[in-house]
């Protein structure tokens, strides 16, 4: 069936991206395959993020179908759109039938995107994974793609305002070799080597980024442990509960 949103909202997406003249380092996307079914697992820093997850799959020329919490699909724009991009509506109530349409866009050569942290990481550091990214590729029968962003969060996260203006962001991405999943391991085993890839990856995207704080009042998107003002972990967690 002929893909008729999805790449016009890439191109949007993409003049968008020129207009506030992102600076994007992308090192990886040879990893991504040019078909078949895959997971992509990613950490979660802003809003944004499935936007530049998804462009790290360009290059292989695949459309990644991102699982989102099912309130952005009742949005009168965003709704539509994640619809018509056949992205997955996850009611975190009835997580099952999410599962169950994700398996069969898997098995029918899709890639899914995952968030498995579930909520944006206000710390900037990675959260506990959940099993679910796990599971989905052991039953599929297919690979995970660990990925991480970088700076992202600048642009629009959680507890700050949107930047979209034209301050020459830096957008730094690095995606990983697939990972096996192998159905005779636990999916908490798979989990947590998935995890430790994410982790190293996102580590390597904060080496490479090519800016640091402009003073003492931009330091609240660097991870306390760097440096910066964000929230520890604990703190983070704190923020969580309270929502």
């Amino acid at each position: 069936m002929a893909e008729l949103v999805y790449p016009p909202v890439i191109g949007v997406a993409r003049t968008m991206f020129k207009a506030l003249d992102l600076r994007f380092d992308i090192q990886g996307s040879e990893h991504i395959p040019q078909r078949g079914g895959a997971v992509l697992v990613s950490n979660h820093i802003g809003y944004l993020d499935f936007v530049f997850c998804g462009l790290a799959a360009r290059p292989a020329k695949r459309l990644v179908r991102f699982m989102a919490k099912e309130s952005v699909f009742r949005h009168k724009v965003s709704g539509p759109l994640m619809r018509a991009m056949k992205h997955i509506p996850v009611d975190r109530a009835a997580g099952m039938d999410a599962y169950k349409h994700a398996l069969k866009a898997l098995r029918s050569g899709e890639i899914i995107g995952v968030f498995p942290e579930a909520t944006i990481s206000q710390s900037f550091t990675l959260k506990n994974f959940k099993s679910g990214a796990a599971r989905l590729a052991q039953e599929a029968g297919v690979p995970v793609l660990p990925m991480a962003v970088w700076g992202t969060q600048r642009l629009w996260t959680k507890g700050h305002k949107r930047d979209l203006g034209r301050h020459h962001i830096p957008i730094t991405m690095r995606v990983g070799e697939p990972i096996a999943a192998d159905p005779a391991e636990h999916a908490d085993t798979v989990t947590e080597r998935v995890r430790a890839r994410v982790q190293d990856l996102l580590e390597a995207a904060q080496r490479a980024y090519p800016v640091r704080p402009k003073g003492p009042d931009d330091t609240w998107w660097i991870p306390s442990h760097l440096g910066g003002t964000a929230p520890s972990p604990a703190e983070a967690a704190a923020l969580d509960r309270r929502r």
